[in-house]
């Protein structure tokens, strides 16, 4: 079967009538990670996501693979050297979805970061991290900084650190690690829900799990249940009869999108806001965004779709203000928001910025192993700690035996390019052999880099497009998305598959009415469908340009 909701009933048909050995409840990267991991151990995996694959945590982070600089304020040393290792994996793995990227830390009297602090501060980041040598920190005077970004503070500055991060696509990289997991034999289905579960001798064995779309429930069925729901994960085990001693404190966080006419930001920084947080500014395709906030976030708020309000747009524009005092940026210079909350272990009387993104494992009498809190660097070592404990349980119980975590050098999909150096000579290659594909060389260039080695099946759907409703690329961008990445609904195309809700929302709007009538035609569905999907859509576009406020 193709990874496609075109063949939505053969999916569920399949996880209804096999006996899985691992079920995995939630597709955000956490889960994405340990299906990967199993399926390359021997082991027969599912996944059930309630929503769209990434649609959660996993698309609405800053959109950056940390090495953990932030972590040293903490003293969390095995923190900055498990993730700064960890950051090397993840884009050797997938270089079209992660680019190195320099970040600039200014310096000012009276700052979080001292010259002589972060002076030693990045050098021991180099060291825990095991930075290669051609990325090592750099300190900076202040001219040299403000060389770097002439946009920076002038008063008060002394200097600045100049060090490496890695900006990544969240979502993109979510769904490359869940289509590798397919491709090696796993079944992952969005928009099904676990909704009970199912016990034998008051041990889990499965799950009711509904199909969101059409309300029908089915019996998913499997030895080992992992439950990776990310801010949902205390909610999927009040479910489960076993206690809950433990629980999570969610926090959110809100970006917002600048077009770089009004703020021309040419480097990425990591500043001091004036309350001390430190927020990140970042150039990404003719856009600056900016953010992320860091305010606790009630359970009883909408979990499955936060939103920016009036005062997370204010604190982040009077973050620029301070940082950038030449920017002349308003609210009617948004273009675009997201808004996401981070699952993070419960620690009394912590400030959210001040809680750890450490990563826990429970296991329950029922036998349900929950991972909760971590970072997106770290996802594929939490998979492989998952996997070692679900390997070792089933081994134990079955007499099987599986082989070792594989993932460490395992390029997910549209990776294998032989190394991320590659990469650079392999976009330009293909840029070259776009025009016979009816694209321009830039067209190409675009689309190898966002889809590695998979660019040549978008090439094809460019070559074949028929219609005359949307431009060759955003055509075959749709119909691969549709048929081999799951995408279900307009929006998890323009903001999962693309994410050009976020950052060409008036692409977005120019064309919603022609992706919504050529998905119609792919699915075959009715008007009422139609309008629904597009309203939702719309909906979308709304949100992430108009704040709540909170007054009214």
């Amino acid at each position: 079967m193709k990874f496609s909701n075109v063949e939505r009933e053969q999916w569920l048909s399949h996880l209804q009538n096999e006996e899985f050995d691992l079920l995995v409840i939630g597709g955000g990267i956490t889960g994405a990670g340990i299906a990967l991991d199993a399926t390359t151990r021997g082991m027969k995996v599912a996944l059930v996501e309630m929503q769209d694959f990434a649609a959660g945590t996993s698309s609405r982070s800053t959109k950056l693979v940390h090495g953990g600089l932030r972590y040293l304020k903490q003293f969390e040393v095995k923190m900055v050297a498990e993730v700064g290792k960890e950051r090397a994996v993840v884009y050797e793995n997938g270089p079209h979805v992660t680019t190195p990227e320099w970040m600039l830390l200014p310096m000012h009297k009276g700052g979080t970061f001292g010259k002589f602090s972060t002076g030693i501060g990045l050098r021991v980041y180099d060291f825990l991290a095991n930075v290669k040598k051609s990325e090592r920190r750099t300190m900076l005077t202040a001219d040299e900084t403000l060389h770097k970004e002439p946009l920076v503070k002038k008063e008060g500055l002394v200097g600045g650190g100049y060090y490496v991060e890695y900006r990544t696509d969240d979502a993109r990289l979510t769904i490359e690690v869940m289509k590798k997991a397919v491709e090696k034999g796993a079944a992952a289905v969005n928009y099904v829900k676990a909704e009970n579960f199912i016990y034998e001798n008051q041990k889990v064995i499965g799950i009711e799990a509904k199909d969101v779309l059409t309300g029908k429930t089915i019996e998913v069925k499997a030895k080992k249940i992992v439950n990776a729901a990310g801010p949902w994960v205390d909610k999927v085990r009040k479910k489960d009869l076993s206690v809950n001693n433990k629980h999570l404190r969610l926090t959110k966080g809100i970006h917002i999108v600048i077009d770089q006419s009004i703020f021309p930001l040419k480097q990425a920084v990591y500043f001091d806001a004036p309350d001390g947080r430190m927020i990140f500014a970042i150039p990404r395709d003719g856009k600056a965004y900016v953010g992320t906030t860091d305010t606790f976030y009630g359970d009883d708020k909408d979990t499955a779709n936060p939103k920016m309000l009036e005062e997370d747009r204010d604190y982040l524009l009077k973050s620029i203000h301070y940082m950038f005092p030449e920017v002349k940026v308003g609210p009617a210079d948004v273009e675009s928001s997201w808004a996401g909350v981070r699952p993070l272990i419960y620690e009394e009387g912590k400030d959210p910025s001040e809680i750890s993104r450490k990563d826990e494992i429970w296991e329950g009498d029922s036998g349900l192993i929950t991972i909760a809190g971590g970072k997106l660097t770290g996802y594929r070592k939490m998979a492989e700690i998952v996997v070692d404990l679900v390997s070792k349980k089933l081994s134990a119980e079955t007499g099987r035996s599986f082989k070792s975590c594989q993932t460490r050098h395992l390029p997910i999909s549209g990776g294998d390019i032989g190394g991320a150096d590659q990469l650079e000579p392999f976009a330009q290659k293909k840029a070259k052999e776009a025009s016979s594909y009816g694209l321009s060389e830039t067209e190409g260039k675009y689309l190898a880099h966002m889809y590695g080695t998979n660019v040549d099946r978008l090439f094809a759907l460019a070559k074949q497009a028929d219609s005359d409703l949307l431009p060759k690329v955003l055509y075959a961008q749709l119909l691969y998305a549709v048929t081999e990445e799951m995408a279900l609904k307009p929006v998890d195309f323009f903001i999962r598959r693309t994410g050009a809700l976020f950052f060409r929302i008036d692409e977005v709007k120019q064309y919603k009415e022609q992706v919504v009538a050529v998905m119609a035609d792919l699915f075959d569905w009715p008007s009422p469908a139609a309008e629904q999907y597009l309203a939702e859509l719309d909906k979308e576009i709304r949100d992430a340009q108009t704040p709540i406020d909170i007054q009214n």
